[in-house]
């Protein structure tokens, strides 16, 4: 294996394990047995599913509790705002643009995160243990100063982090950061599911049930994340004869999810953070809206079904840009047989492409609520659901893609160094 491709295999482990680090480092000036026994009450509702994307960071109330999400939500905003307005999206295309455009990003996230993590802090002020004992310690005002500080001090060390990842290591950093949180909750995952078993409270047939759940939804992820639709592509024979010592591909490829995990971690991100709210309120109306939207409900994975579609159509819309591809192919003296160059090519791409998404959207809602159904029918006790498999299982195939890269990129550097 290439030496830089270890390197950077090994940067990727070290930034991520001290993500993990972070994750047992806890707010000051809190009772975390009360908050522990609170977390392991509400388990199967928001909290449990926001619990589980930090890597159980938020049941240790860790300064890394809010986790990512205050930085997807900013992109999320962002990207609205790009879609919406042609100066912001002109702005992202720009070189200089686009480091303002993160900048704004940035200074987004941190006003999410002092929003959130006042929020938290006020909410904790009536959490009380089985004992009456509270859960936080210390005076009122001074905690909410070092939560609010500690916590933001968490999400930006998180936020560069992922970008240290993406730009040292290998893959996605915001992507692996998620992924390494919900890997990281398998094993009490696995350990809870044993004690159910144990205990009487499913059976072992449920448990194969859900193993075979997970094992077909994987299998549908990787077979669906590797299909894609090769559209054909012809050069004038001038431009074959100047390029015929270089690789031209001959086809364009379009791959049937055009908008890989984004739009699931969009629509946990936007279901969740409101949920989040809701739930720290004692409001009897607000507490039954709350109930209403539970993650272990039917109303919140028909949410989740609608925002995963319009979240699919629109980042697809602006990841696959035919008029871009178009131009660029008519620029090489390159042609679809049977197509016009120019404005009717980019018609017939975004035709292609809006059919790949109408399946493409439909297969991520299925995958993100149909596991949950059929759990769900089966009776299990604690939250389930396709989302955490999709993410982890797309994560890890962008991540073995990007290694193969690598791994291709420099067989080349090493045949062109020695004159092959």
């Amino acid at each position: 294996m290439n030496k830089t491709l270890v390197n950077k295999i090994l940067i990727t482990l070290g930034f991520l394990l001290l993500y993990r680090f972070l994750a047992y480092v806890p707010v000051p000036g809190v009772n975390l047995d009360v908050v522990k026994s609170f977390f392991d009450d509400n388990a199967a509702n928001a909290l449990g599913l926001f619990n589980m994307f930090s890597g159980q960071a938020v049941e240790r109330l860790s300064i890394i509790s809010l986790g990512i999400m205050p930085y997807i939500t900013a992109s999320i905003i962002m990207e609205l705002l790009a879609a919406t307005f042609p100066s912001f999206g002109q702005m992202k295309k720009e070189r200089d643009g686009m480091t303002k455009y993160m900048q704004i990003i940035r200074y987004t996230t941190v006003f999410i995160t002092i929003i959130q993590a006042i929020g938290v802090a006020i909410g904790l002020q009536s959490l009380t243990g089985k004992n009456g004992q509270g859960a936080i310690m210390v005076d009122t005002d001074l905690f909410i100063l070092l939560a609010t500080f500690s916590m933001l001090t968490g999400t930006m060390l998180l936020m560069w982090i992922g970008e240290r990842i993406t730009q040292r290591g290998i893959g996605n950093g915001i992507s692996l950061i998620i992924f390494a949180g919900i890997v990281s909750a398998i094993p009490s995952a696995i350990s809870q599911t044993m004690t159910l078993v144990n205990n009487g409270s499913i059976s072992f047939l449920v448990v194969l049930l859900i193993i075979s759940v997970i094992l077909a939804t994987v299998w549908a992820i990787i077979y669906v994340e590797l299909g894609e639709r090769r559209v054909p592509v012809t050069y004038a024979k001038k431009i074959m004869m100047q390029n015929q010592n270089k690789r031209i591909m001959n086809y364009i490829p379009v791959k049937v999810n055009l908008s890989g995990v984004i739009p699931v971690i969009f629509a946990s991100a936007i279901l969740m953070f409101p949920l989040t709210l809701l739930q720290a309120s004692k409001n009897e109306y607000v507490t039954a809206v709350a109930d209403f939207m539970n993650p272990n409900g039917y109303f919140y994975h028909f949410l989740t079904f609608v925002f995963v579609i319009f979240f699919a159509f629109f980042y697809a819309s602006i990841t696959f840009n035919a008029k871009d591809i178009s131009e660029n192919l008519k620029k090489q003296g390159g042609f679809i047989p049977g197509i016009r160059p120019g404005e009717h090519t980019k018609e017939f791409l975004n035709e292609v492409a809006s059919k790949l998404t109408v399946t493409g959207s439909i297969y991520l809602a299925l995958v993100a609520t149909l596991p949950w159904l059929l759990v769900k029918g089966a009776g299990v006790p604690f939250f389930f659901g396709g989302t955490a498999v999709l993410i982890t299982v797309q994560v890890a195939l962008d991540t073995m893609r990007k290694i193969e890269a690598q791994i291709y990129m420099s067989k080349y550097e090493t045949i062109s160094a020695v004159g092959l």
